[in-house]
């Protein structure tokens, strides 16, 4: 049997790892691209479904990667609105906005101190006091009459100004009073009532996050200090669950506790997306909003860039990782750097969701135990670390003809 030399590798062997090369190249460069092109779009592409979602050994570790995996910082009000903040301060330096936009913008994320309108006078017989007097004040100096910006005025609260002054919102016009003075404080209360009825978007996320009994619970003062004396909210409830997940997760042995493991979690994420989904849409209104103050010339200075969070780090390490080992290996340059980088890449890809028994399978249509397509070309790009492939065919090749030896002559 003739014997065989494994360092010799044949021509049409070579061509196929080249292709091989270009290949997974071309896959890498491709998503890597697709995701930055996203990032202009609507629906921005993100690891964050991927890393909140992880299983396996390593859970925990890579859904700390995005730094809020339960979405725990969208139920807090005190977060919600210093996030919110700054982003307006940064809207407004982007896009260089006059003082009449940067008022209108305080007012739709913040909302405003009080709400003022000039009148010369109250009418006779008309008195601000009771819960009306915490809301409505007038500066006869200043001829002013002016609602609280952050309590607002109620509708009974109208309807008890504009009994003072026989006044009938349903059956009466106000164009109909004789008397003016009656008549513009009518007017005028109507217009404020109207100005200040709209919540400003912080105001809003206050009355889901903190005032509404539904989302943050409620104490029955009659039953204050007793074990039931305290209703829990949606919230509360959210965190419970979380909690309780966490500790069975911990626990569970068998597939049995895992069956049961991937109800709750399903069901934990219908819970999580009905509290954080109007909040976030809060947030897109708030800014699609925004956008509207925004004249053609404003526009022009391009997207607000994102702030900078872990997700977003993770996010553009991936996205531009992907780009640039796809193109170092089609380009074969650095062709073994570039392989061993991808291979630690997608390594990352498959420990975040291992398709190891005990554990639930990544989604998608594939099946498979411990071996699957994303660890195989884990094994493929670790070939490539010990092939010159890029000498083959590639950038590679030229650098290597500086460094060959020439032969030595020893005649």
């Amino acid at each position: 049997m003739a014997d065989y030399d494994i360092r010799k590798i044949s021509i049409i062997a070579c061509i196929a790892l080249v292709v091989l090369r270009l290949s997974i190249g071309w896959q890498l460069l491709y998503e890597g691209l697709w995701k930055l092109d996203s990032q202009d779009s609507a629906s921005a592409w993100t690891a964050e479904p991927y890393l909140k979602n992880s299983q396996g050994p390593l859970r925990d570790y890579f859904r700390s990667l995005s730094g809020d995996p339960n979405d725990l910082r969208d139920l807090d009000y005190d977060t919600v609105a210093a996030r919110w903040t700054r982003w307006a301060e940064k809207f407004k330096q982007h896009y260089q906005l006059d003082d009449r936009q940067k008022r209108v913008l305080d007012e739709m994320v913040r909302g405003s101190k009080d709400f003022r309108v000039e009148l010369e006078a109250l009418p006779e017989g008309v008195e601000l006091t009771g819960s009306v007097g915490k809301v409505v004040t007038f500066l006869p100096d200043e001829k002013r009459l002016i609602v609280d910006g952050q309590l607002h005025m109620t509708p009974s609260e109208k309807q008890a100004l504009l009994k003072q002054v026989n006044f009938n919102e349903e059956t009466d016009d106000a164009d109909a009073i004789e008397d003016p003075v009656k008549k513009d404080f009518v007017k005028k209360v109507l217009y404020l009532y109207q100005r200040q009825a709209s919540l400003s978007y912080l105001e809003k996320a206050l009355a889901s996050l903190k005032g509404d009994p539904a989302w943050a619970g409620s104490i029955d003062e009659k039953q204050k200090g007793t074990i039931d004396g305290k209703t829990l909210g949606k919230i509360q409830l959210y965190r419970n669950r979380l909690d309780r997940y966490e500790q069975k997760l911990a626990n569970a042995k068998t597939d049995f506790d895992q069956d049961h493991l991937d109800y709750d979690w399903k069901e934990i994420q219908t819970m999580r997306a009905e509290l954080v989904g109007p909040i976030r849409k809060l947030e897109s209104d708030m800014k699609w909003d925004a956008e509207k103050l925004l004249s053609t010339s404003q526009l022009a200075l391009g997207p607000l860039p994102q702030e900078y969070t872990a997700q977003r780090d993770i996010d553009l390490k991936t996205m531009w990782g992907l780009t640039i080992i796809g193109g170092l290996l089609i380009a074969g340059f650095m062709t073994r750097v570039a392989a061993l980088a991808g291979a630690f890449m997608l390594l990352q890809f498959y420990l975040a969701y291992p398709p190891i028994p005990g554990y639930p399978q990544p989604p998608g249509p594939e099946h498979a135990i411990v071996i699957n397509k994303t660890f195989i070309e884990v094994l493929v790009l670790l070939a490539f670390v010990f092939l010159p492939s890029g000498s083959w065919f590639g950038i590679d090749a030229i650098f290597s003809g500086f460094f060959k030896k020439e032969p030595v002559d020893d005649r």
